[in-house]
């Protein structure tokens, strides 16, 4: 059977200006795959600009790659027609960082769920609609009594987020982009979403793409995480051992910057001096150069990935005495 999602040598170039145009490297030459017969929820993660954003935005079909391809089950997303086109707009849904921004104020959270249904004659009368919405309501945890009827501005965030949730899981998608949807979310509400999204994976066999910049909730819900930073992989793996053991100076960085619940524990202990002279986006080599306290004369040259374990890789030059891996071999190192 065909892989659900693969992104083959994808990259997405944009460019700006009239007199001189500058061009920006979004995303490079990025290999990805999910199996259709394994859901499993992977997390790419990185700081913003890092091209997590522009990643969504190009597997939900939102924008076009530069070049490379993005195959939903053995087929170019942008090639899709009629049916098919249908087909995907159903199974590959997405729940966004802001959950008041997809809401109507005018409209009662009972419109946001009733226009799939139609959309996509999900229910053959208004009580077989009421009916799925209710279950999907109770599948991500809330009562139907307490939303339906009301005004976005009449609930919580929470409850906003986990609707968002909901109306995605009417549709019974197969794949799920879920860009940082927690973090406008109170610290006390994440943990009942993230439950959300690992209950959707277990019990409705949903594939996860979870995109945040927070590395401690990627490790409470994912299996695997792709470390991005300005388009490049940096790092790769079994999200235990990344984040536990991370080799890139990169994600080293990341999780020395995490704030642990521990005042006599510094945080942000690495001093990091950036040359600005090294930024150039045309400058070849690798793109954490001027940020790494480790940089040397041959990270001038764009590093290989470099197996480090059976699920786990980094694109350092600190590592070239392990065996690399092709970019198009990524998914390997991913557990399920």
């Amino acid at each position: 059977m065909s892989d659900l999602l693969e992104f083959k040598n994808v990259t997405k170039t944009y460019s700006s200006g009239l007199l001189s145009r500058v061009s920006t490297i979004a995303l490079n030459n990025m290999s990805l795959k999910l199996d259709a017969e394994q859901p499993t929820i992977t997390t790419v993660a990185g700081e913003s600009g890092s091209g997590k954003t522009t990643l969504a935005m190009l597997l939900l079909g939102f924008t076009t790659p530069t070049s490379g391809q993005i195959l939903y089950k053995g087929k170019d997303i942008h090639t899709l027609r009629g049916e098919e086109r249908m087909l995907f707009r159903r199974e590959v849904q997405a729940v966004f960082q802001d959950p008041f921004a997809v809401f109507n104020p005018f409209y009662t959270v009972d419109h946001l769920l009733t226009v799939p249904i139609a959309r996509f004659k999900l229910a053959k009368s208004k009580s077989e609609a009421m009916n799925k919405m209710v279950e999907a309501l109770t599948a991500v945890g809330l009562r139907p009594g307490d939303v339906l009827g009301r005004f976005p501005h009449q609930l919580s965030g929470g409850q906003r987020q986990r609707i968002n949730i909901a109306r995605a899981l009417l549709l019974r998608p197969k794949l799920l982009v879920a860009d940082e949807p927690v973090s406008m979310v109170d610290a006390s509400l994440r943990a009942n979403i993230l439950e959300t999204l690992r209950g959707l994976q277990k019990d409705y066999g949903v594939s996860i793409i979870y995109i945040t910049h927070d590395l401690t909730t990627a490790y409470h819900i994912a299996n695997s995480i792709v470390v991005l930073y300005r388009g490049e992989v940096m790092e790769a793996g079994d999200v235990d051992k990344v984040i536990k053991n991370p080799q890139h100076p990169y994600t080293k960085l990341l999780i020395d910057s995490i704030p642990w619940p521990d005042i006599n524990r510094r945080w942000g202990e690495t001093e990091i001096k950036v040359r600005e002279s090294d930024l150039s986006e045309k400058s070849a080599g690798c793109k954490f150069s001027s940020r790494c306290p480790f940089v040397m004369d041959k990270c001038k040259q764009s590093p290989p990935l470099f197996r480090l374990s059976e699920h786990q890789a980094a694109s350092c030059y600190l590592y070239e005495q392990n065996p690399t891996i092709d970019p198009g071999k990524l998914s390997d190192l991913l557990p399920v």
